[in-house]
Parts: C-alpha cells; sequence; structure tokens
C-alpha cells in the first residue's frame, strides 16, 4: 500500500471509500501474486495468534488467504468472519474459499456486528485505507469480548520512501497516502479503551528488479488508489532514473514501516 513522508496530509476526497473499494476490486484477481511483501508482513502478524479462539474476524480480509486460514487453525468450532469494503475482493474469496468463512461487505468504522461477540480480530494492512482511525478502533473495541484482543499490522510515515523520493517534483511530493505516526495509534487504541496497548514499529524492506515491477507490486494490490494521477511519460522517465541510482546489489529496495498493534480488551 502507500504512504508519504512525514508531512501533513490533505484530508481525503469525499469519495474515498469509493475510489478504495473500486481500486481493490479491480486488482481482486491478481491480489494474491503480487501481493509479496504483504504476505510476508501478515506471516509475523500470524505468529502472535492466541492458541485458541471461537469467533474471529478477519478485517480488511481481501480475497480470503488469512480468513481461510484463520478457519483450518481455528477448527470447525470456529465461526470465522471475513470482512472488505471491496466487493470484488469478497467475489474472489467466496469463490476460492467458499463456506471457510461468512464473508461481508461493510465499512470498518461501522461493523454490522453485535456488540462483545469476537474473541479475536485479524487484520493485516488494511486499516490505514480507513480516514477515521479513531471510529475503527472504537468500533473493534465495542464488538470484542472482554479479554479478546485485535492483531493489527498497519503502516507509518516513512512507508514507501523510496517511491517517494523518486516520484516527487521540485515543491510537489509524489502523490502518496500520508500514513498516521505510531504515536496516534497509541493515542486512538486509548481513547477507544483498551485495557492493553502495544504498538511496535519495525522496518521491512523488499527488493525488485526494476521499476514496472515496483510499480505492479503496489498497483496490483489496489494501492494506485491513494490520489488517481496521471503519470506523463516524462515523469515515468525522471522516476526511473531516481530509482536506479537508489539499486542495491539485491534490486531496487522498497521500504515499509510496519506497525503492529497488540491491543486487548
Amino acid at each position: 500500500m502507500t504512504a508519504s513522508t512525514a508531512r501533513t496530509a490533505p484530508p481525503p476526497p469525499p469519495d474515498w471509500q469509493r475510489r478504495v473499494a473500486h481500486a481493490f476490486s479491480r486488482a481482486a484477481d491478481r491480489y494474491e501474486r503480487l501481493a509479496h511483501a504483504q504476505q510476508a508482513m501478515g506471516e509475523a502478524l500470524w505468529a502472535r495468534l492466541p492458541a485458541r479462539a471461537e469467533r474471529v474476524l478477519d478485517l480488511g480480509c481481501g480475497p480470503g488467504h488469512w480468513s481461510a486460514r484463520l478457519a483450518d487453525r481455528y477448527g470447525p468450532d470456529c465461526r470465522v468472519t471475513g470482512l472488505d469494503l471491496a466487493p470484488g475482493m469478497l467475489e474472489v474469496a467466496r469463490a476460492r474459499h467458499a463456506a471457510r468463512a461468512r464473508w461481508l461487505c461493510a465499512d470498518a468504522a461501522a461493523l454490522p456486528l453485535p456488540a462483545a461477540s469476537l474473541d479475536l480480530v485479524f487484520s493485516n494492512l488494511a486499516i490505514q485505507w480507513c480516514p477515521d482511525l479513531e471510529a475503527v478502533l472504537a468500533e473493534l473495541r465495542r464488538v470484542l469480548r472482554p479479554g479478546g484482543r485485535a492483531l493489527i499490522n498497519t503502516l507509518g510515515p516513512g512507508t514507501l520512501a523510496e517511491v517517494n523520493e523518486a516520484w516527487s517534483r521540485p515543491g510537489q511530493p509524489a502523490a502518496l497516502l500520508a500514513f498516521r505516526s505510531r504515536e496516534r495509534h497509541l493515542a486512538a487504541a486509548r481513547l477507544a479503551g483498551f485495557a492493553g496497548v502495544s504498538v511496535e514499529a519495525a522496518t521491512r524492506r523488499f527488493h525488485y528488479p526494476d521499476l514496472a515491477a515496483v510499480m505492479a507490486s503496489i498497483k496490483g494490490v489496489g494501492a494506485q488508489a491513494a490520489r488517481g494521477e496521471r503519470l506523463a511519460r516524462a515523469d515515468l522517465a525522471r522516476a526511473r532514473q531516481r530509482f536506479e541510482a537508489l539499486r542495491e546489489p539485491d534490486g531496487l529496495p522498497v521500504s515499509y514501516r510496519l506497525l503492529t498493534l497488540l491491543l486487548e480488551r
């Protein structure tokens, strides 16, 4: 997904959620094939799962990869719900994973779930797309049972720093989504009323053979929704030259500033 360097983020446009849902719906068929970085970061979150859970929500489930794995991990007595804003993602999830979970198309800031009904919320790289962080975390606390927990991966400032540098023009930063800080997530979780709050930060770096592969990894997972700008040929040539200056022995680097939220109800 996308981010910016530390700067004041403009408010999202009025049709932001429609754009995000449309972009991820378009990317649904190829998401898992291109989301190597997202999958790697999700594996680190997976290692933190509790031993048992009977009611689980996969928030921002995409094409259902993690939902299906959660159903397998916790067995037939566990009910897994995969929820996403993008109808296209849920179509793919239903086609690939059928009845292994129930699938809901909904906004994370207005969950169509009863209060105190979940043992676990798992969310890998989804809430950065939600404009109202406080509302999302308040909803997660509402739907979790006492003693329940939320395990969340999201992204912070510094994500895609190399992309930002390559695409920026004088006086005009790259049109990338500005992510919220670790401190903002801590404050929002405490405001929501979680009894236990931890936000860990780490930088994960991935390498790609060329600029086309970098852009495919971003666009292929729906991240072109950030601002929707069209790129001129001259912009592409300049970005390619700048990115090549950053090349390392393993390829062109792309950094993600990973924030892992461990929240206990």
